[in-house]
């Protein structure tokens, strides 16, 4: 098969004026400008483009051709009186309560009327005063996002009717006092993106080329190119470390299990590190407790907590963030055999206790719990956060647009989702009383793995619960509804890699 061309990422920059009309003198093949809801005449730069194009704008008002809400977008071409070739007018709608969300929506639907055109080059002016309730630094990022979102193609599999690449550029267009905060934070948000995108990828890839073998692949080579240390285990590596309840997922499987270990030591080496944890099961057929056929194919996607710690590994490495990170990940696949797990096995996690395995394709809680216990012993973080596409409970409880989140410190909880609303990768908190620890109860061993229906993302999280120490802050995202989306456009949405990116940012400033 001949594979599409690899997309080289569009080139962002920011670049500041004093005077906003400047930006109308500018030559480029697309000038993109906000449109408040209302009083559109009271911004200076819209009044400025309207007198340059000769009432163009109070023409398009008239006509009730001006967009206003939020996210509708109106593509003028070869507008007179400008430098550019064409004007593209955004909605903005009014500010809601979630800015940073709106935002985000509005700039992907600007993206999206951009890239559906043949320019390759724009200027984005974010001073809208629409937006005044939100920094420009934040307002960047946001569009960065974007951005990088709405120009992303995954056509590596495809041997044919593929066009070739465009190179695209875009400006960011700022005032003086903002770019300083602005260059800061682009930095951030194209590392970031760029973390993303790696998540992304591996997401979308089958399951027959991202195995747990090209999840260590993919470490090894981000170690090379960047300023990172990578240890991998194979099978009898992980047998050494004693990771039963893990190897007992992948033990259906032909594919060989693997245990990576990315080191980002950015901070002195005393500081005790923030250690992510991320579950990587390439493909979940269910084991011997089967999925339903429908949408089966979707299961490749059951690593995407393990493609989160690559992305973000990526993006501290690429930031230099002056912070000791390790990424953990346990990667295998959950495939029904002769030797694979049953229902009623009782197996020992790596903390000693005994689990009885009430559903194999409870299994990803198998995996980390394992990898939740070698994190500590070995590292002592100062901070423990696992990613996973843990449960479909958790797709019913909050459907695609927060991640669920689970912590034993409100601190750790609040910094994660003060980071999440920041960049519009949200998260919701959810309980972990000790009021639903029973439902995890077993007959024959120290706990089960399957609390039933009541529940079940917080009983999932109850479990995990159960192999961290009392005196570790810990955190639990489960991802199931945010990582990948189904249906007419169905990949991988790299979630949560911003939000861990923006947490760990945030930390390393403060630090």
């Amino acid at each position: 098969m001949t594979h599409a061309p690899v997309k080289t990422p569009m080139d962002i920059q920011c670049l500041a004026a004093t005077d906003p009309v400047t930006w109308l003198e500018q030559p480029t093949d697309c000038l993109i400008l906000g449109v408040p809801e209302e009083n559109w005449q009271s911004v200076p730069l819209l009044q400025a483009v309207d007198l340059a194009t000769d009432g163009l704008l109070d023409r398009c008002c008239e006509r009730d051709e001006l967009p206003r809400r939020a996210g509708a977008t109106l593509m003028l071409h070869a507008p007179h009186g400008l430098q550019a070739q064409r004007l593209l007018l955004v909605g903005m709608g009014k500010p809601s309560a979630n800015i940073a969300t709106q935002v985000l929506a509005t700039a992907r639907a600007a993206a999206s009327a951009w890239l559906a055109s043949r320019a390759d080059s724009a200027i984005w002016v974010l001073e809208v005063p629409a937006l005044s309730a939100l920094p420009a630094a934040q307002c960047a990022a946001l569009t960065v996002r974007a951005l990088r979102e709405a120009d992303y193609r995954f056509d590596r599999y495809r041997s044919e009717g593929v066009p070739p690449p465009m190179r695209r550029s875009v400006v960011l267009a700022i005032d003086p006092e903002s770019e300083p905060a602005v260059s800061q934070t682009l930095a951030v948000a194209i590392a970031t993106a760029n973390g993303v995108e790696l998540a992304r990828d591996l997401g979308n890839a089958p399951g027959n080329v991202c195995t747990p073998t090209h999840l260590a692949d993919t470490a090894a080579i981000l170690a090379a190119r960047w300023p990172l240390d990578v240890e991998i285990f194979d099978q009898a590596g992980a047998e050494a470390l004693g990771m039963d309840a893990f190897l007992a997922v992948a033990k259906g499987s032909s594919e060989e299990p693997r245990v990576i270990v990315l080191h980002h030591r950015g901070g002195p080496a005393s500081q005790a590190p923030i250690a992510l944890v991320g579950k990587g099961v390439t493909f979940d057929a269910g084991g011997i407790s089967i999925k339903p056929s429908a949408a089966m194919d979707e299961m490749k996607y059951d690593m995407c907590g393990a493609a989160t710690v690559l992305g973000v590994m990526r993006a501290c490495a690429e930031l230099a963030l002056p912070l000791n990170v390790v990424g953990i990940i346990v990667a295998c696949e959950n495939m029904p055999g002769g030797n694979a797990l049953k229902p009623g096995d009782v197996i020992r996690s790596l903390s000693g206790k005994t689990i009885e395995v009430l559903n194999t394709d409870a299994e990803g809680r198998l995996a980390l719990c394992d990898a939740l216990i070698y994190a500590q012993r070995r590292f002592a973080p100062a901070a423990l956060i696992d990613i996973a596409t843990l449960t479909g409970a958790c797709v019913v409880a909050l459907g695609s647009v927060h991640s669920g989140l689970y912590a034993n410190r409100d601190a750790l909880a609040e910094a994660l989702l003060a980071a999440g609303r920041w960049c519009a990768d949200s998260a919701w908190r959810l309980p972990l009383d000790e009021e639903y620890q029973p439902l995890l109860k077993s007959t024959v061993a120290d706990l089960g793995n399957d609390g039933g229906r009541q529940a079940g993302s917080v009983t999932a999280a109850c479990f995990l619960s159960r192999f961290v120490g009392d005196n570790v802050a810990w955190a639990h995202l489960d991802i199931a509804g945010t990582a990948w989306k189904s249906g007419e456009h169905k990949g991988g949405t790299g979630r949560p890699v911003s939000l861990l990116v923006r947490y760990l940012s945030e930390l390393a400033a403060r630090d």
